[in-house]
């Protein structure tokens, strides 16, 4: 609880620097700190030199209703989110064009953005479909993502 406080603390001061919003969880957890916008959590995280991890994913869809209470629950994804700026994107949210959608605008798509503020298209489910890539539905599957992107942009150590 002290930890969480703490975070969202460090996040508010952050957010005064770089002039952003703390952002809601949208049933993806309080425990997570979310950047207010996606904009937001791309300028926190390349002035932060953190990645971003940003979740697109709609109110009507049954399989994000399904991802969101694994999600908020794992304690697997909430360690290792302490290496991320956390962005969750709903319903008209989601960015146009291409460039958050690159094999397609299913939902949820789970992307990584760089610390310089690229996505990253080479950070994909292993364990899911070739045809969409981005799909996650377990959190086995976003933790072993989580962990690719800390050890290729080399953060911090984490305990797994």
């Amino acid at each position: 609880m002290a930890s969480r406080t703490c975070a969202k603390f460090f996040l508010t001061v952050i957010c005064n620097k770089v002039y952003c919003a703390s952002g809601k969880d949208n049933g993806f957890g309080n425990s997570y700190v979310w950047a207010g916008s996606l904009e937001s959590g791309i300028q926190i995280g390349t002035h932060h030199k953190k990645p971003v991890m940003v979740i697109i994913h709609k109110s009507w869809c049954k399989a994000c209703k399904n991802l969101k209470p694994k999600f908020a629950s794992s304690s697997e994804i909430q360690t290792l989110s302490k290496h991320f700026v956390m962005v969750n994107l709903i319903d008209d949210e989601e960015p146009e064009g291409n460039t958050y959608s690159p094999d397609g605008s299913y939902i949820p798509r789970i992307l990584f953005v760089s610390p310089k503020g690229q996505v990253d298209h080479d950070i994909i489910n292993e364990d899911g479909s070739s045809q969409h890539k981005f799909f996650y539905s377990r959190p086995e599957q976003i933790a072993k993502s989580m962990k690719k992107v800390i050890q290729k942009y080399k953060l911090e150590e984490f305990n797994a």
